[in-house]
């Protein structure tokens, strides 16, 4: 059975379902499919859950533009929509003297990107705010906050089927052929194949990007980026926390991440991480979610040397993300990767790589690039 729809959106995580929004309120026929049997399984489930001011990313970059731009579209729909979130602010500390050349770089970069809102904080400062943190000069973030992102995403797919959309659970694209009329998809749904045609595209299936550009003939090869699957490992706080801020410490030439930092959710639990677990030589892109507890180690030691009172035996295995990632340990940070006709030469295809963190903050802004590219 072969179905022709307008549009085809493949996954359903948080910016899948913000990029079905965006275009069911412009009016367009909206088809998501997800392979799992619900909506946000995969890194949409398994992160920080913070809502980014915009600070780490080069300017100019996507991340660093539709960072901003996210959160403050992200802040305004949930004040509008009832979405659980809360702007805690977030401190950056050097806990060491050396360390303060990098975080004043930190901010001249966060400055530059647009976030006019960062504090300096002295010694003093940062004590006031934050007594059981050890810090040589932190930098202040008023507009960082946490988020609800399952109740985010319930909404923002509430908005799309109001509008028309419809979501099939259980449904992954096998391969498909670009055609003069648009694009074929051969799709697997609840165990039936089918066929589907559409003129527009978003793939939007995170760690399957790749795979699914692959296996639609037509892509050309060379536009495909590599995926890297970092795991990213969480521990949790037992027993009460002294911190009313997310604490994130300054961040190290070479790191991938953000460090290994406090967050904190709408209840009030603390987690701590992720840390860098790059993929060994037998990866074989299956995502492993356990935490192994003797990673625990690793994680004491660094969290010290921001909260050096941490007492043996308060942390827990918590919970563990796979990044997708497009570049390698030894290659510079990538950006958003946001590819159209203009790099692949196919009308109405539109591939999304390497969304990872501030992917959550940026997703409207992303759902917002995605429509105009495509008006």
């Amino acid at each position: 059975m072969t179905e022709k729809v307008e549009c085809v959106v493949v996954g359903g995580g948080v910016v899948g379902l913000a990029c079905a929004r965006a275009l069911a309120l412009g009016g367009r026929e909206v088809l998501i499919l997800e392979q799992a049997d619900t909506i946000g399984t995969g890194t949409s489930a398994r992160n920080s859950e913070v809502i980014h001011a915009g600070i780490y990313y080069p300017k100019g970059s996507l991340k660093a533009r539709l960072c901003v731009k996210g959160r403050n579209m992200l802040y305004a729909y949930c004040a509008s929509h009832g979405i659980g979130h809360q702007r805690l602010g977030k401190l950056i500390v050097a806990s060491e003297e050396d360390q303060i050349p990098e975080l004043k770089a930190v901010q001249a970069k966060g400055e530059a990107n647009g976030v006019d809102d960062l504090r300096w904080l002295d010694r003093n400062e940062a004590r006031a705010l934050e007594p059981a943190v050890k810090a040589a000069a932190a930098i202040l973030s008023p507009s960082t906050g946490i988020i609800d992102i399952h109740a985010l995403m319930l909404s923002t797919l509430g908005e799309a089927e109001s509008r028309g959309a419809v979501i099939a659970y259980n449904s992954r694209v096998l391969g498909g052929r670009v055609r003069d009329d648009g694009i074929e998809l051969q799709v697997e749904s609840d165990g039936s194949p089918m066929t589907l045609r559409t003129k527009i595209l978003i793939n939007s299936a995170g760690h399957g990007a790749q795979a699914l550009a692959g296996a639609i003939e037509g892509v050309p090869p060379a536009t495909i980026p590599r995926r890297y699957a970092v795991k990213g490992n969480y521990f949790v706080l037992s027993g009460k926390s002294p911190f009313r801020h997310l604490i994130y410490p300054a961040p190290q030439k070479n790191n991938v991440g953000l460090g290994i930092h406090l967050g904190l959710d709408l209840g009030g639990q603390v987690k701590f991480g992720p840390d860098v677990e790059w993929p060994g030589e037998t990866w074989d892109g299956s995502m492993v979610y356990t935490v192994d507890p003797a990673r625990a180690a690793a994680f004491y030691r660094a969290i010290r040397t921001y909260w050096p009172d941490l007492e043996d035996g308060r942390l827990q295995p918590g919970f563990a993300g796979i990044r997708p990632k497009i570049q390698g340990p030894d290659d510079p940070a990538a950006d958003f990767v946001i590819q159209g006709e203009e790099t692949h030469r196919i009308q109405g295809l539109i591939n999304l790589y390497g969304i990872e963190s501030p992917g959550l903050t940026s997703s409207p802004a992303i759902a917002e690039e995605v429509a105009e590219r495509l008006s």
